[in-house]
């Protein structure tokens, strides 16, 4: 790995720019890397780092009116390369910042997050098809 200095990007129609202000990498990034989850994640090369970010809206491409410029978001990368100064984002992938949470906190929650909302929703739909769901915990986390 190494660091390369590149052109500034250039938001297109949809896309965001945002100035980084942390990032994260999540484990399966790593697996990535090595090619192991190629036929879903193919990996070209020379390639960014990490999907996680928080930052702030820098500029914004056609048609996005939801994120203006100036606005604290947390977001996903597409193309893992939210590590660096500017990183140009889909505004889907964007949802504005949680006012009390650091930057370091900020710029990990994202995928965890998605992660989380999708695990409660599943639990949901399947409490409907008249299943029994059981959580597990640890007895620290009984509470």
């Amino acid at each position: 790995m190494r660091v390369d200095e590149v052109e500034r990007p250039v938001p297109g129609g949809g896309q965001v720019l945002v100035r980084v202000k942390a990032a994260g990498t999540n484990p399966g990034e790593a697996v990535i890397r090595t090619g192991a989850l190629a036929d879903m994640f193919p990996s070209t090369f020379p390639s960014g780092q990490g999907s996680d970010l928080a930052g702030v809206i820098e500029e914004v491409g056609a048609g996005v009116a939801r994120v203006p410029p100036g606005d604290e978001v947390i977001g996903f990368n597409q193309k893992r390369a939210s590590q660096a100064e500017l990183v140009l984002v889909e505004a889907g992938d964007l949802t504005h910042k949680p006012e009390k949470v650091s930057w370091e906190v900020a710029g990990s929650l994202y995928v965890v997050g998605v992660t989380a909302w999708g695990a409660v929703h599943a639990v949901q739909l399947v409490r409907r098809t008249g299943a029994t769901v059981i959580g597990l915990a640890s007895e620290s986390n009984h509470e």
